[in-house]
């Protein structure tokens, strides 16, 4: 347990003889000792009668305290209870940040402490750490399987998304995530991936949680989408980042080669044309030796080199201008792929994004074909406008939702157009607005959401009840979070994974188990919120508060024994 200065200055008990003392209460009794001397002259053996502590033990630890090597006033520091507890903090907190928040290792505790001059005053070998961080281990992988059973029993129903990926460690790691929260729902080392895998998987993940999962955000991977439509029963929704990177796949790499070949040929043009110099021609065509000059034919010679550097100019424009429309093109597929036009700020039909997503498609497509582009080009390009049914079908899934979920608040036929046309519009946005890329689109964005506040459109709200109030803007938020198009929080967790991977060799499933309670109840956002705060909508205990109180204090260094000399033999 935790020494605290308080908790060491009490009055220890009358121990047994076979009592092993530890360390925070000798340094108790030294305390208590200091204290007894200075102020009342009081000698060993009477403090030793007074507290049961044999004389032998105190004198050994004053004896101890005084050969430590260092100077008086850091010795009397880390031999007092209050240093006891610092050392106890340092030791945890080095533990618990170098080896479970970041990938750094325990030679790295090992270093730390001995830079640091702490190693005089605490064990520092590689078992004791290995040991500390075993327990540790154990100890974070409780606090998250007690927690989830105490917060899950208080948590009221919800509808929810997840996001799903698998990852390779080598070893097959499936990650299941709630993407408003980003509370990691399922990190968990399997056999297969297929869709009997992942629906076992998903099922003890979420066993005693009161939620449903209405919607899965994923690749198009069979065992996944077999897993959405039979094992969730959810609606699936495609992740927009894997139909750019097909547009990207079938465009970038080809036009960009076109680009620099046209580069090379123009640069070749205008050597060849400072070579022959002004007025002269570009090369000359080889004759017979026995042939005059005077018949050559002029068709036998090149083009003036003016003429010929402009057309290479020309194909050069051409292909640079192809490669920035397939780029415009593909930005445009992320862009117009939201429920809100973020241009007016208001309601987007499915109809409408079907015909803007399927036109910058055909743009791609007309780009392909005027730069003559292989079949497999194009076929990756139709692989991608397969998709685009079904990010129609997940931006209608948004308005079926949002609209059952405002009719439920039993509003009046007015009011409830303006929350759903209006008040959702505009929450979606901010959303928008905080991933946007660049300063200047999140202003933009947020300018309109100002402006549309401004428009006093919600004046009514502010005439209902207090209670009513809140229901509404609960419902509000809660549609504004429903359309998910991307699984990027997955994939950023599979990026972190294979840091730790690469550092550590090899993450065994206890250490995965323990690595998701951290990022589930110890990492938190810029509002002080951790993913298990959001998700589950109330408090949680402190988990390196609970580790300190679970963790006995750092012993003290080994002794250091002498090496006897080895016996030299006579020759």
């Amino acid at each position: 347990m935790l020494c605290t200065a308080e908790s060491c200055h009490t009055e220890v008990s009358q121990p047994k003889s076979n009592h092993r003392r530890g360390r925070a209460e000798s340094v108790a009794h030294l305390a208590g000792f200091d204290e007894a001397a200075t102020a009342h002259a009081t000698s060993q053996r009477r403090y030793a009668s007074d507290t049961g502590v044999p004389r032998s033990t105190l004198q050994h630890w004053l004896k101890r305290r005084m050969s430590l090597d260092a100077s008086p006033g850091v010795v009397r520091f880390f031999e007092s209870p209050e240093g006891v507890a610092f050392l106890h903090r340092l030791s945890i907190a080095s533990h618990f940040v170098m080896g479970f928040v970041g990938p750094l290792g325990l030679r790295r505790v090992q270093l730390l402490f001995s830079l640091a001059g702490v190693s005089r005053f605490i064990a520092n070998s590689f078992g004791v750490h290995q040991k500390l961080g075993h327990e540790m281990e154990n100890l974070i992988r409780q606090f998250g399987q007690q927690e989830f059973e105490r917060l899950a029993s208080e948590m009221r129903p919800k509808a929810i998304s997840v996001c799903e990926d698998e990852t390779f460690h080598p070893e097959i790691c499936l990650v299941g995530i709630e993407p408003v929260s980003d509370f990691i729902l399922l990190e968990k080392y399997v056999d297969r991936r297929d869709g009997k895998t992942w629906n076992e998987a998903m099922s003890q993940a979420t066993k005693g949680l009161p939620v449903q999962i209405i919607q899965s955000t994923s690749d198009e991977g069979k065992g996944l989408l077999l897993h959405a439509k039979e094992g969730l029963g959810a609606h699936h929704s495609p992740d927009l980042f894997h139909v750019q990177q097909e547009l990207s796949r079938a465009t970038s790499a080809p036009l960009g080669a076109q680009v620099r070949g046209a580069e090379k040929v123009l640069e070749k043009m205008k050597k060849t044309a400072h070579r022959a110099g002004p007025g002269q021609v570009a090369s000359r065509v080889e004759t017979p030796c026995n042939s005059s000059a005077s018949n050559t034919s002029p068709a036998a010679q090149e083009t003036p080199p003016t003429q010929e550097t402009q057309k290479a100019e020309d194909a050069l424009i051409q292909a640079r201008q192809r490669r920035e429309r397939a780029r415009r093109s593909n930005r445009k597929v992320g862009e117009v792929y939201h429920p809100v036009d973020l241009k007016t700020g208001a309601l987007q039909s499915a109809d409408m994004l079907k015909e803007r997503l399927e036109g910058h498609i055909d743009e791609i497509a007309q780009i392909a074909r005027e730069a003559s582009l292989s079949e497999a080009c194009h076929q990756r390009i139709e692989k991608a406008r397969r998709v685009v049914p079904l990010m129609v079908a997940t931006v209608a899934f948004f308005h079926r939702q949002v609209h059952e979920r405002i009719e439920a608040l039993g509003l009046p036929a007015a009011e409830a157009q303006k929350v759903e046309q209006s008040l959702v519009a505009r929450a979606y946005l901010e959303r928008v607005a905080q991933k946007a890329a660049t300063a200047e689109a999140r202003d933009e964005l947020r300018e309109r959401v100002a402006n549309a506040a401004s428009n006093g459109s919600d004046d009514w709200l502010a005439k209902l009840a207090p209670q009513m109030q809140a229901r509404i803007k609960e419902t509000i938020e809660e549609c504004a979070d429903l359309f998910q198009r991307s699984s990027s929080c997955v994939e950023g967790r599979n990026g972190q994974l294979s840091l730790w991977h690469h550092s550590l060799h090899h993450l065994s499933g206890p250490r995965l188990e323990a690595l998701t309670v951290i990022h589930n109840y110890s990492i938190r956002r810029r509002d002080g919120t951790t993913a298990a705060e959001r998700f589950f909508g109330v408090k949680h205990a402190e988990l390196f508060d609970w580790l300190l109180d679970h963790l006995d204090v750092p012993a003290r260094p080994a002794k250091q024994r002498a090496r006897k000399a080895q016996e030299v033999l006579p020759n």
